[in-house]
């Protein structure tokens, strides 16, 4: 290649490939595949692509990503998301901006059992939105709270992303969803503060709901009981020691079905609707994943993490300063990049670095992951907003992104407190059983 590092040629046929509209999935995979066989050759790269492949299709690892996704299916459909948010709307919604507060808990309850950010927001938009407009939350808010609380969905476990991301980096996959329990409870807290603080400024932006009897926020609060046994079952269960994450998500499943079942709106459409929605997202995960490790191994055989381990070494950077700038790659990949992709482009290059660097690749993954929530909110291309741009067709896209403002003010400081105290994500984990 004449002095030009084989690892180059290949970032840039990507970029270009992800340019011209192919699926990420394809473009990762070709990259590499042609990358594998420039270097090693027909038969060394035959060999790898096909064990990789073999081995992503066949994982035990990964049946945790079909059975959580039928989970979430299965909960939204037995009606979850109404009961969420009755139960938090009685509790909250007589407080100023009290609505909007409710909401951003609710969305943190559903994203438990959901694993999605942006079924999260669609769901809870549906559900959340007339009820705000009728008692009066401006639609900036409204719109910001539903899209950045969908976003807790692939932080809040069981989530689908830390499944991934656990795989590309062969990490546990119990202590990172325990890891992510406390980052997620702070981004709820994040969330109600922003609301809170939006409303002192104008108060107009989020008036009063109606208030509730005591005995009416209990009859509410029932109507969740089942799901949060069952949330309590599957993380409780990892968190002790009485299950692995695999287990615990044929438990979830089979909680979800028995739940689905004995709301009363469980039938054999629903249910066929079901599977086939957890079949045609697993199928498009599992491309993703393949596509983006068959590309990890040209990147590692080109010696991409080997060069920017001796660049860190050239620029000798303190690591908590080169631990920065790879979140600042983040924030800017975030507004280009969807944020499955996003992760499973990067983390094989940026994790051999950051273990190298001494820090727990436990922690970096909730750090990573924050970062995405951040991108699906962020413009051009934040995801969530363009969700709920179709649930509310009538308020401009500028009006949707000035709401998710305070938001990502909130984000960018858990992302400061977890960065500064490692704690918050490892200490659950370090108490497992």
């Amino acid at each position: 290649m004449s002095g030009i590092e084989p690892w180059l040629p290949g970032l840039l046929a990507l970029l270009v490939l992800i340019l011209a509209g192919i699926p990420i999935a394809f473009a990762m995979g070709l990259v590499g595949t042609v990358g594998l066989v420039l270097l090693l050759g027909p038969r060394g790269a035959t060999s790898i692509v096909g064990q990789t492949l073999f081995d992503t299709g066949l994982s035990y690892t990964l049946s945790v990503v079909p059975l959580f996704i039928l989970m979430g299916n299965l909960v939204t459909r037995a009606g979850l998301s109404d009961k969420l948010y009755a139960a938090c709307h009685a509790w909250l919604g007589a407080r100023r901006g009290g609505l909007a507060m409710s909401t951003a808990v609710a969305c943190g309850g559903f994203s438990a059992v959901c694993g999605s950010s942006l079924a999260t927001a669609a769901t809870m938009g549906k559900v959340a939105l007339p009820p705000m407009r009728k008692y009066g939350t401006s639609d900036s808010l409204a719109a910001g709270v539903i899209a950045a609380g969908g976003t807790l969905g692939i932080l809040i476990p069981p989530s689908v992303i830390l499944v991934l991301y656990g795989v590309a980096t062969s990490q546990d996959i119990g202590k990172l969803f325990i890891a992510g329990i406390v980052p997620g409870i702070l981004g709820v807290i994040g969330y109600m503060a922003a609301v809170r603080i939006t409303c002192a400024i104008d108060p107009a932006a989020g008036p009063r709901g109606p208030r509730t009897t005591l005995r009416e926020k209990f009859v509410a609060t029932g109507g969740v009981a089942g799901v949060l046994v069952l949330f309590a079952i599957v993380i409780g269960g990892i968190y002790l020691g009485v299950f692995t994450a695999t287990e615990a998500a044929g438990v979830g499943a089979f909680g979800a079905f028995l739940f689905a079942l004995l709301s009363g709106r469980l039938t054999l459409r629903t249910l066929g609707e079901a599977l086939s929605e957890t079949a045609s997202t697993t199928t498009m995960m599992f491309a993703v994943l393949a596509g983006a490790l068959v590309f990890a191994a040209f990147v590692n055989v080109a010696g991409l993490p080997a060069a920017l381990t001796g660049f860190v070494e050239r620029v000798d950077w303190p690591p908590f300063w080169i631990l920065c700038a790879i979140l600042g790659v983040y924030l800017v990949l975030g507004m280009v990049l969807e944020s499955l992709s996003m992760v499973l482009l990067t983390v094989p290059i940026f994790a051999p670095l950051v273990a190298g660097l001494g820090y727990d690749l436990i922690w970096f993954g909730i750090l990573v992951v924050v970062m995405t929530e951040i991108s699906l909110i962020t413009p051009p291309v934040g995801l969530n907003v363009f969700v709920l741009k179709t649930v509310m067709p009538d308020v401009p896209l500028g009006t949707i992104f000035r709401g998710v403002v305070p938001f990502i003010i909130a984000d960018i400081v858990r992302v400061i407190l977890i960065l500064l105290v490692p704690g918050i994500a490892l200490w659950l984990p370090g108490m497992m059983g």
